[in-house]
């Protein structure tokens, strides 16, 4: 039996057209995908139509896939690729399976021999990387750093001493509600010297891009405010 392929398709990293960050090579596959697994159904829908498939949403397949998907409900989803039928996974911003649950899918694809095409497309982690002037030749995607206060403190000041010790930026990010909150713990919890870099709102109007060391941050005032966000430090 012949299977599909899986393609994993960029998002748009804000409310952009997704023809301002989305390559026209890309966009041009969409219309020959019948079936797609998404991160959330409206805002995946919201995308396609935007993307060129206007008219067309209520003739997909769309298949959640999110941090609430069992593991045996992934393991079933090897069926869309029957038939030969290849499938889109969709994020819900940036690159698929980067800090995102289609990992998963991806990983099943290749347990089970499905052939995997990644596709070009805006990623805030690299964007924030290059724009931040820290180390672009030793770096760690952390992820997301603990939610309880004490934790995300202790968290703070272990990836600063892996920053010291390896002269390694370090990369994370964080829900928008809680920036500020997390921004409060990095000048509290980093030394003075530590540069930090605030990369808010990539590839948007609204674009805000600043590396400082923490005791410049300490006397700025800034306040990030609830918009998509990535967090880089260096330590000296």
């Amino acid at each position: 039996m012949s299977t599909g392929k899986l393609y994993l398709i960029p998002a748009p990293l804000g409310d952009n057209d997704p023809a301002e960050v989305i390559p026209a090579g890309v966009l041009a596959i969409l219309p020959a995908l019948r079936c797609f697994v998404v991160e959330e159904l409206r805002t995946a829908r919201r995308y396609l139509s935007r993307a060129g498939l206007r008219g067309h949403i209520d003739e997909l397949r769309l298949v959640e896939l999110n941090e609430h998907t069992l593991p045996a409900e992934v393991e079933q989803m090897a069926s869309l690729f029957e038939d030969g039928q290849d499938v889109g996974l969709v994020t819900e911003a940036g690159l698929p399976a980067v800090a995102d649950p289609g990992a998963a899918l991806v990983a099943l694809c290749h347990r089970r021999g499905i052939e995997v095409v990644p596709l070009t497309g805006p990623s805030s982690l690299m964007l924030a990387l290059m724009a931040s002037g820290l180390n672009g030749q030793s770096f760690a995607f952390c992820g997301y750093l603990p939610a309880k206060t004490d934790e995300r403190r202790s968290a703070i000041r272990a990836i600063e001493k892996q920053s010291a010790a390896h002269r390694q930026t370090q990369i994370f990010i964080e829900t928008p509600y809680r920036n500020d909150a997390l921004l409060s713990d990095l000048l509290q919890q980093l030394g003075p010297a530590t540069r930090l870099c605030v990369a808010a709102d990539l590839t948007l109007v609204t674009q805000f891009v600043r590396t400082l060391r923490v005791d410049q941050w300490r006397r700025s005032g800034t306040v990030i405010g609830k918009r998509p966000c990535v967090f880089l430090i260096l330590a000296s």
